[in-house]
């Protein structure tokens, strides 16, 4: 095994990196190792290990206003009232298709 003996130096959002580190911690991984296992992995995949396309995610509740998330429900209770709805089943099975 060669020695690690090479720096990488970057610069991240404070925040982000409080909670990556988080997470490492409990999974008992080291930033280090993190590192390491990513550029093996660019290394093997000739590419970035994880898609870097824009996802098309629907607006957060915290993004709209009132007005906006009143005609987004009202909207919803229309379909309802008019039987435009599909089951609880299909919906999941759409959104695990998604992840």
């Amino acid at each position: 095994m060669a020695a690690k003996t090479a720096n990488v130096l970057a610069r991240v959002e404070p925040e982000i990196k409080e909670k990556a580190e988080a997470i490492m911690s409990q999974l008992g991984v080291p930033a280090s190792v993190v590192i390491n296992m990513l550029y093996k992995q660019i290394i093997m995949t000739k590419s970035i290990p994880f898609s870097l396309s824009i996802p098309t995610a629907p607006i957060a509740l915290d993004e709209m206003d009132a007005k906006e998330f009143n005609a987004m429900m009202h909207a919803g209770f229309e379909d309802a009232k008019a039987n435009r709805s599909r089951p609880v089943a299909d919906v999941f099975n759409d959104l695990r298709r998604e992840l």
